[in-house]
């Protein structure tokens, strides 16, 4: 009987030790969705790409896509992103999918345009670049030695 308070307790201060590791690790991950002003882009293919996926300029977290949807009209795929407040898009800046290697997670890689009219609140970026998939860029790359092989006869 003088052993449960003590399990009790080491089973309280091992719960504490836990709670306090979860925090620690959420709070120092870059899991946070992003708060700013919202942009839109239209994609014919996205390849897995998921809500709460990064939005990068230079390997550097600038957003969150926060949602997708299907143009009704284009079947287009229609990703809503969190742009950081601070952070001021030029009008002609492209978005593309891009992921982290072969397999890693997919992100929206965006290269910053050099007009002087700005991205706002709720506009689109019409300069859109889908994501490749390996059978993609392997019949690319197929067409590409074939195409070749053909002009070289």
């Amino acid at each position: 009987m003088n052993k449960r308070p003590v399990e009790t307790i080491m089973g309280l201060v091992v719960l504490l030790i836990a709670g306090l590791f979860l925090y620690f690790a959420y709070s120092v991950s870059d899991i946070q969705a992003v708060k700013g002003y919202n942009i839109h882009a239209k994609f014919l293919k996205v390849g897995g790409l998921n809500v709460g996926a990064d939005v990068m300029i230079n390997g550097i977290k600038i957003g969150t896509v926060i949602g997708q949807s299907l143009d009704n009209e284009s079947y287009d795929a229609k990703i809503k992103m969190s742009i950081a407040s601070n952070i001021k898009l030029p009008r002609d800046s492209i978005a593309m999918i891009s992921s982290n290697g072969l397999m890693g997670n997919k992100f929206i890689k965006i290269e910053p345009g050099k007009s002087s009219q700005l991205l706002e609140n709720d506009d689109e970026i019409t300069n859109t670049k889908d994501f490749k998939t390996i059978e993609d860029m392997v019949g690319e790359v197929i067409f590409m030695v074939t195409g070749n092989d053909e002009k070289s006869e």
